[in-house]
């Protein structure tokens, strides 16, 4: 019997046995920061697994063996290999994959509302070589209905052999199964094994839960089953707005107790000393990174389609997008306070990665903050052990070269906006004529020179 003659309960156990058997051939779509460190779990594991990207740089250098990011050594990828990985930016390839799990970006656009152009243009490019059986997992975080709304109405139009996506219990001939797992990585975090954090998994029906479940289990820990995509999509949403909405809390707090005359910091470490009821949360110059600064306007967006309004969640996300003009302000006063005014001023911005110790960019507040001082006519240079460059992304067109951390003391002002291990704060503050620090990370170091943002 042929594969597209093979009834639904057939194909449902031929695939789950390729899962148990760890015969399957994986596709991942996108090898970005979450798509290749997936790829890579599921080669250690001895799962075959082909990595595709539209980005032919991507392709090249994997093909050579190398790595574009950082915390991932050419070692890892050289290793893979050897055990069968491969990347390609042919989606014909496609109809050889038994699973296709989706790792796209799903930035926002200049007007705030979501970008889902790179779920639907992967969708285009796949579903031409879908086949029946084929198991298809979106990982992109996005608003609750995206799978069923976005995803699934292009893969069952534009596919050639008429397949549907199995509903309910199945039962059709003529089926693929689809299923939604966000995406959890946490760039720079060496505390928690990529293995270790349990996987959410939402499908459109028990089938495709199952096999998602199954394919997951091969190199994630604990997978855990939720009713719908739906409920898995949304389950991501919640986790960076619990984030957003108490780092904008802390923010405010940091607001309030500068003028009050209050460490901030102080109070976190002595609240964090109670065994319940408190997490700690830290301010910043800002959001950054892909999810927190950005699934709160997805959230908000997709409410208006169902008349309400997230008051609460907009709120935080008004006080955090505030916190960079908060740093420009801090630098102004403490030019002042030196008798300098900001137009005219050399300024030395350390750190525009959006965390510590990553080689990632993605709304960096970083990037806002030098096109603020720019604005306001300052000379402003930057230094990253992580970036040579920055040049032109989505929303900023920087075209600096990185400075060498050479005679700080010809700046009038070294901005801490990220707060890389690397740095030797105590060596920066004694030779720096003054230093605005937005992260602590002077913390213990006594010195008229510094303020604290």
């Amino acid at each position: 019997m042929s594969t597209q003659t093979m009834p639904s309960s057939s194909l449902f156990t031929q695939l789950q046995s390729k899962i148990e058997a760890r015969t399957a051939q994986v596709g991942v779509i996108g090898l970005g920061y979450v798509g290749l460190p997936l790829a890579l779990l599921y080669s250690e594991q001895k799962v075959r697994v082909t990595g595709f990207d539209i980005d032919e740089r991507k392709v090249s250098t994997l093909a050579q063996g190398g790595s574009y990011i950082f915390r991932i050594a050419p070692e890892e990828i050289q290793a893979a290999k050897a055990s069968g990985f491969s990347a390609t930016s042919d989606y014909a390839r496609i109809a050889e994959m038994d699973a296709i799990v989706i790792c796209v970006p799903t930035p926002l656009n200049e007007y705030h509302e979501p970008d889902l152009s790179y779920i639907t243009n992967t969708a285009h490019a796949v579903a031409p070589y879908l086949r029946a059986g084929q198991l298809v997992i979106l990982e992109s975080t996005t608003y609750p209905g995206t799978t069923e709304e976005e995803l699934v109405p292009i893969l069952e139009s534009e596919n050639k052999s008429g397949l549907k996506a199995a509903r309910g219990e199945g039962g059709a001939a003529q089926e693929f199964y689809v299923a939604f797992s966000p995406e959890r990585e946490d760039p720079g975090n060496t505390t928690v094994a990529r293995h270790d954090i349990p996987k959410v998994i939402g499908g459109l029906n028990p089938q495709a839960t199952e096999l998602a479940a199954g394919l997951y289990g091969t190199i994630f820990r604990r997978t855990v089953r939720v009713s719908s995509p739906a409920a898995a999509e949304m389950t991501k949403l919640l986790e960076n707005i619990y984030r957003c909405v108490n780092i904008a809390l802390v923010n405010e707090l940091k607001l309030l107790s500068l003028r009050m005359g209050i460490d901030i910091w102080e109070v976190i470490e002595a609240a964090s000393t109670k065994p319940f009821g408190f997490q700690p949360f830290y301010p910043g110059p800002g959001l950054g990174g892909h999810c927190i600064p950005v699934d709160p306007f997805y959230l908000s967006w997709k409410a208006k389609e169902w008349d309400f309004r997230t008051r609460f969640i907009e709120l935080a996300g008004e006080i955090n997008s505030n916190m960079p003009y908060h740093v420009i302000s801090s630098v102004s006063g403490a030019l002042n306070q030196h008798k300098k005014a900001m137009n005219g001023s050399r300024v030395m911005v350390l750190g525009v990665a959006y965390k510590r110790d990553i080689d990632d960019l993605r709304e960096s507040p970083a990037l806002t903050i030098i096109e603020l001082l720019q604005k306001e006519g300052a000379q402003v240079t930057y230094h990253d052990p992580y970036f040579p460059m920055v040049g032109k992304g989505r929303k900023y067109d920087l075209q600096m070269k990185r400075t060498p951390l050479d005679n700080l003391g010809q700046y009038d002002c070294v901005v801490i906006v990220t707060d890389h291990t690397d740095y030797d704060y105590k060596k920066i503050v004694s030779e720096a004529q003054l230093v605005v620090d937005t992260r602590n990370a002077t913390k213990g170091i006594k010195s008229e020179k510094i303020v604290r943002c």
